[in-house]
């Protein structure tokens, strides 16, 4: 009987090990290296250098891959326990076949565009030029976006605002007929979407699975008429939030409409809408579903696949000081994690990337940093920019 019995037990917890073992195995894992400590949280990711590898961008500098070292890009203010510097883009603004860097900030309401300084100028550690894009005329920036909302192949360039009932803007990308005296082949051209609708939060997507992107605010989302610049915007204030920038538009329980996937900015939760389909009214409602409620300010949501198995992972962690501090949570610890989607639960798994010493900003990068086919991490923050690479 004892016999049977320990046999028994040895199946159990050969079982439970194998589980936990395929669980480990499954698991990606990433090694973190402090790159700078500053307060800027913008960063992005392309060949600076033209050697075919991807090179980061963050703030004030750029980091050549395989070494990751800083080295200097352009001079920003800090401001009240901030870096002016929320949202980093790279472009090749002049045509020259170089990236350069176009950049937000929180209460300037200029953007500028610094121009990548060639071969020698790399070498040299050369500050980059800086050139006028375009002045919005707006202040108070949570956050900005640059994706191509008209379908054209130029990005546009969205702004996000944390103040309620002011207008929101995107300045559509064309191509000019001869460059500008900076060399700018590209001018921005300014389009109201609303008047009144905009607030903390901001993102991309389908929403209404017409095949047209749509713009989604704190306040509620932007549906895109069918030319998006000869036209109105509705504006469906639907909600009313102070989420994350960006939110993830993404049709999670694959029924063929849009759900949301979104963060308190700064407070906790972290959740996803389940689209429920229009009322009566026409109205989109949606059920609440709570991912992770322990740690704070999940500003900044990324969705990319992590581990290569062509289903993306929702990518987000403590957007750290994000109030220097002031919000619930904000003097605990950094933290970034991933969370993989199980369709058949329709339930969050969590696993940690990094506790303790790594937050994020407002921007997460995704790609593979040091061409081992692996999909590898950066974020910048009050934490510091940090490298995460995957093992």
């Amino acid at each position: 009987m004892i016999r049977h019995l320990n046999h028994s037990l040895m199946l159990v917890f050969g079982l439970v090990f194998f589980v936990q073992a395929t669980q480990a195995e499954e698991h990606v894992s990433f090694t973190a290296r402090l790159l700078t400590l500053d307060a800027n949280e913008g960063i992005a990711a392309g060949d600076i250098d033209g050697d075919g590898k991807t090179d980061l961008v963050a703030g004030r500098n750029w980091y050549r891959a395989g070494e990751w070292v800083p080295r200097p890009v352009r001079n920003i203010d800090d401001w009240n326990g901030y870096v002016q510097s929320n949202g980093d883009f790279l472009l090749d603004v002049n045509g020259d076949g170089r990236l350069d860097v176009i950049a937000g900030s929180f209460l300037p309401t200029e953007v500028h565009w610094y121009e990548n300084p060639g071969e020698e100028g790399l070498r040299l550690g050369s500050r980059w030029t800086e050139h006028l894009l375009v002045d919005t005329g707006n202040s108070a920036n949570e956050g900005h976006l640059m994706q191509d909302l008209d379908g054209d192949g130029l990005p546009e360039w969205i702004v996000g605002s944390w103040k309620k009932d002011v207008p929101l803007m995107v300045w559509q990308l064309t191509k000019r007929e001869e460059p500008d005296q900076a060399g700018a082949i590209y001018e921005a051209i300014p389009h109201e979407l609303g008047a009144r609708g905009s607030g903390h939060g901001l993102a991309v997507g389908d929403l209404n699975s017409d095949g047209r992107l749509d713009v989604l605010v704190g306040q509620g989302w932007y549906e895109q008429p069918v030319d998006a610049w000869g036209g109105p915007w509705t504006f469906h204030p639907d909600w009313d939030l102070q989420s994350s920038l960006p939110m993830i538009v993404t049709d999670l329980d694959a029924d063929g409409d849009s759900d949301l996937i979104l963060g308190n900015g700064h407070d906790f939760g972290l959740m996803w809408w389940r689209n429920e389909g229009p009322d009566d009214t026409g109205r989109i409602k949606w059920s609440e579903n709570e991912i992770d409620s322990s740690f704070s300010q999940p500003h900044t949501l990324h969705w990319a696949d992590l581990d290569g198995d062509d289903r993306p992972e929702l990518i987000a962690g403590k957007r750290y000081f994000a109030h220097n501090g002031k919000d619930p949570g904000g003097s605990e610890m950094p933290c970034l994690y991933y969370y993989q989607w199980n369709a058949e639960t329709e339930k969050f798994t969590r696993f940690t990337i990094d506790e303790g010493h790594v937050g994020c900003g407002l921007q997460v990068v995704s790609e593979d940093l040091n061409g081992d086919g692996k999909t590898d991490i950066a974020v910048a923050g009050k934490s510091g920019t940090y490298l995460l690479l995957a093992n």
